[in-house]
């Protein structure tokens, strides 16, 4: 595989940069001047997959994409070994998805149009690529503290008791977005002003086809006083470009009652209506409500421009936005 030509910082992909850009360096290494390019090749590669499997089982965090754990060495990206900590997760090209060298492009896509277009609180991220050509997509961990201590987290699943020895393999899918806000009531001090950005982060998932917005893919995070607040955003992808799924993540939907509106029934997606319904339910009045809807709405230029930006290829560009507006006129009606 060649290696691409870089024409906006892969971290966020700001035009007229080869390799990172200093603000994004500045947020994400501590402003070394670490590069775009690792020294290694991809780990499907016989001759270092050892090297790879060694970082690999050190990590805990659940997926079925191949996690690696990653730890910054003054101006150099490594990976750890035994007794080390890794604050960076990098995840190259999984085997057996449709598109799969798109993986990673689509994931930074996707996490920076949340961040930088509507303004949702995401995990750090950047595309990287080995010295082979092959792309990967990296991301800072938000659940270590500065003097490299860990953070308290809790994903959905394990504040609502789901494990795999009690409901199987589709533990993390047997629920509603209705009752993950149920979880943030009753876990989160402040959940009002959290319970609008779960809300944002359902209602954007939504647009960008993300079907894997599953339990494990939602946390709560300690803060400084000790207090739960709602985690930063993370594994925000479409997934239709590498999988045939519904609307969402979770079995149930939005609703716990299965509640549709009239449109839902019609055309077999959910509009406005149902987000406004849905937004009542986690107990946000209906002036917040059109605040918050209105970014989502107006904002499909700057998505647009976004996209041409990133590394996806022409025909993946051209598929994520077909999907992207599919779903905005759902919403639309």
């Amino acid at each position: 595989m060649s290696m691409i030509q870089v024409k906006y910082c892969p971290g966020l992909l700001k035009e007229g940069h080869s390799t990172y850009c200093p603000a994004f360096l500045k947020r994400m290494f501590e402003g070394k001047k670490v590069s775009h390019i690792f020294a290694f090749s991809a780990p499907d590669k016989e001759n270092n997959i050892e090297l790879f499997n060694e970082s690999l089982e050190r990590i805990s965090i659940s997926g079925v994409q191949p996690k690696y754990s990653i730890r910054q060495e003054k101006n150099k990206l490594v990976l750890i070994k035994k007794g080390e900590k890794g604050k960076f997760l990098l995840k190259p090209v999984p085997p057996g998805l449709r598109n799969r060298f798109q993986l990673p492009a689509n994931e930074h896509l996707t996490m920076q149009i949340a961040r930088q277009v509507f303004n949702i609180n995401t995990a750090e991220n950047c595309m990287i690529f080995f010295n082979d050509g092959s792309p990967a997509y990296l991301t800072k961990r938000f659940d270590y503290k500065e003097n490299s201590e860990k953070w308290r987290v809790e994903d959905f699943a394990s504040l609502a008791g789901k494990t795999p020895e009690l409901e199987g393999d589709n533990f993390k899918h047997n629920y509603s977005y209705e009752e993950g806000g149920a979880l943030i009531r009753k876990y989160v001090p402040a959940w009002p002003v959290e319970m609008e950005k779960y809300f944002r982060i359902i209602l954007f998932n939504f647009l960008f086809s993300n079907g894997d917005a599953h339990l494990k893919n939602f946390s709560l995070v300690e803060n400084r006083d000790g207090d739960f607040l709602l985690s930063p955003a993370y594994d925000l992808l479409n997934t239709r470009l590498h999988i045939s799924d519904s609307d969402f993540a979770l079995e149930r939907g939005l609703f716990y009652d299965d509640y549709k509106s009239e449109r839902y029934k019609r055309i077999g997606h959910p509009s406005l209506e149902d987000f406004r319904e849905f937004a009542k339910r986690l107990g946000i009045s209906e002036t917040r409500t059109d605040k918050l809807v209105t970014p989502f709405i107006i904002k499909q230029p700057r998505v647009v421009e976004m996209a041409g930006r990133s590394f996806l290829d022409r025909k993946s560009r051209k598929t994520y936005l077909q999907e992207y507006f599919t779903r905005l006129n759902f919403l639309r009606g």
